[in-house]
């Protein structure tokens, strides 16, 4: 099962690389899930491109239909408000952070968010969370990475 966030699925409706990278990673029959405030995010953030000029209305509606057919089901916060208050104060992140972190939590499911910070948040409170590697990151270090590569490989033939 998938908690999905705004910031994943505003990049994986507007087709970008890290949006790709993360829709790849979801499971074709993989339940998908996410709270019920999401459709406001996804509003918010979409009225953010139409007002930069980056995409039009008519594309942010459709845009907007695409995100929310993604989802599986819209889990209803209310239950779930006092822990991301707590939460939120206590490790100083917003309430939406804490709202997509607990849900995935407590269903015992894999956060997909492009926020690092939300990232290194799931990391510390051991909730799995899909990765995406930075491209320029990539580019930088492919090297090591291809080196890595070949050593995991001759780990798993047996050779070393």
């Amino acid at each position: 099962m998938i908690v999905l966030d705004c910031s994943a699925a505003v990049e994986i409706v507007l087709k970008t690389d890290n949006g790709n990278c993360i829709y790849g990673l979801i499971e074709p029959n993989e339940k998908v899930i996410t709270t019920d405030l999401f459709r406001i995010e996804i509003i918010n953030a979409l009225s953010k491109y139409v007002k930069s000029g980056k995409i039009t209305l008519e594309e942010s509606f459709r845009l907007l239909a695409r995100a929310t057919h993604m989802i599986d089901e819209f889990v209803p916060m209310q239950e779930y408000c006092i822990g991301a208050l707590k939460e939120s104060t206590r490790l100083n992140y917003s309430a939406y952070d804490m709202l997509y972190l607990l849900l995935a939590q407590r269903r015992q499911a894999i956060l997909a968010t492009l926020d690092m910070k939300l990232i290194k948040l799931c990391e510390q409170q051991g909730v799995e969370c899909i990765h995406i590697l930075d491209a320029d990151y990539l580019e930088a270090n492919s090297a090591v990475l291809e080196e890595i590569d070949k050593s995991l490989q001759g780990k798993s033939t047996g050779k070393h």
